[in-house]
């Protein structure tokens, strides 16, 4: 009887693996589907696999608006910089020096998959690498807000994140949500343009979700660079943070360069803390704590700043005032800027859900749909959507 019973467990699990195996065996590298209609539709792609293996998934999939974005991005940036780097050599040797500022902080995992997109696309490593750069050296402003427990009207954790930068750029052409499945670390979502893997705001399965505003004017220029860029650190923080006070861990350790403010929620909790990230100093505020900048307009439960901190005030602060996904995009739409508001999104972190906006030609974000994403419907194996475009990866060489 014994044996019979370790032979029917020796089956089961032979059964198991067999299942499992063939579930892996049969989900491609990667996919590309949308989210949205008409002119609000969005690419979403879903990457699994080693860093490198994602980076080439992506790239394949897509190759044809990296090298776009890619290129419009690069010349628009050189045509702002002016007379001082105006030719090629000046202005990629600029790229280049802050490359290698930063590099020694830069994670490996993120340097394969650069190489990786750079195969897939068919587009320069270096140029990838100098586009990568171009928000490293620029000045640019955002807002954010997180609110959770009592201050929203279910408990969850709702966290905006505008992108004020410029809409000159062509970025908005090339929108992407990206989801990365990796084989080792958290799953997480990137909302990106096509060939950006560096975060500038996103979620990972665990609830953690980041944001950020500039606070470096132009006066500063040039930048000192001695250290690691918020969107390669934030890659890192959605790879490898189940907690917030993992996340927070690495944000204090890490070498920072210029001045920001940040936002980590994790909707498990939930809570979500603002972050004053001017290298090498930091100070975190909590909801309600008066030492917060924005004192004495500081509210339980709640932590902003933006470009219009009054307008958030006014509007957080209402009588009885209980924030969720909508009345979140309505502060998002009120305080975002004139010009320049590149993306918005708003993360509902505790059921892993998103809204999503970008710029369309001139239109700024915040005067556009908010689309809908379900986080949790690409975090694992599942029916593909029926226009999904699959990027499977050729066998490893024997």
């Amino acid at each position: 009887m014994r044996n019979l019973r370790m032979l029917s467990r020796l089956l089961c699990a032979l059964t198991l693996a067999f299942l499992v195996g063939c579930a892996t065996a049969t989900m491609p590298s990667g996919y590309r589907t949308t989210v949205g209609t008409g002119d609000d539709a969005i690419n979403l792609v879903v990457v699994r696999g080693t860093p490198y293996e994602m980076g080439k998934a992506f790239g394949s999939l897509m190759k044809d608006e990296i090298k776009a974005g890619v290129n419009s991005f690069i010349a628009h940036a050189k045509k702002e910089a002016g007379p001082v780097l105006s030719n090629d050599a000046l202005f990629n040797g600029a790229l280049d020096m802050a490359w290698k500022s930063m590099e020694p902080y830069v994670d490996e995992r993120f340097k394969q998959e650069l190489q990786g997109v750079s195969d897939g696309s068919g587009v320069d490593y270096d140029t990838i690498r100098r586009g990568h750069m171009i928000p490293a050296i620029a000045p640019y402003s955002c807002s954010g807000v997180i609110a959770w427990g009592d201050a929203t009207t279910d408990g969850h954790l709702y966290h905006f994140r505008n992108l004020d930068f410029t809409v000159d750029g062509g970025l908005q052409d090339v929108p992407v949500i990206t989801v990365y499945i990796p084989n080792e670390g958290i799953p997480h979502a990137n909302v990106t343009f096509a060939g950006v893997i560096s975060v500038n705001t996103g979620m990972n399965a665990e609830g953690i979700s980041l944001g950020e505003k500039g606070e470096s004017p132009a006066k500063e220029m040039p930048f000192k660079l001695d250290g690691e860029h918020f969107m390669t650190l934030f890659r890192r923080v959605l790879y490898d943070a189940h907690t917030m006070d993992q996340a927070l861990e690495m944000l204090q350790s890490a070498r920072r360069v210029k001045k920001y403010y940040w936002y980590v929620g994790d909707g498990k909790i939930p809570a979500g803390v603002k972050i004053k990230a001017f290298a090498p100093d930091m100070k975190i505020w909590r909801g309600g704590d008066p030492t917060d900048e924005r004192a004495p307009n500081i509210l339980p439960n709640v932590v902003y700043q933006s470009i219009e901190n009054k307008i958030a005030y006014e509007m957080l602060s209402k009588p009885g005032a209980k924030q969720n996904a909508e009345s979140m995009i309505a502060i998002s739409r009120a305080v975002a800027s004139d010009d320049g508001n590149l993306l918005n999104v708003v993360y509902d972190a505790t059921d892993l859900e998103m809204y999503v906006s970008y710029a369309e030609k001139q239109e700024p974000a915040s005067k556009r749909t908010y689309v809908p994403v379900r986080l949790k419907d690409y975090l694992g194996i599942h029916k593909l959507p029926k226009d999904a475009v699959i990027y499977t990866a050729p066998p490893a060489a024997k």
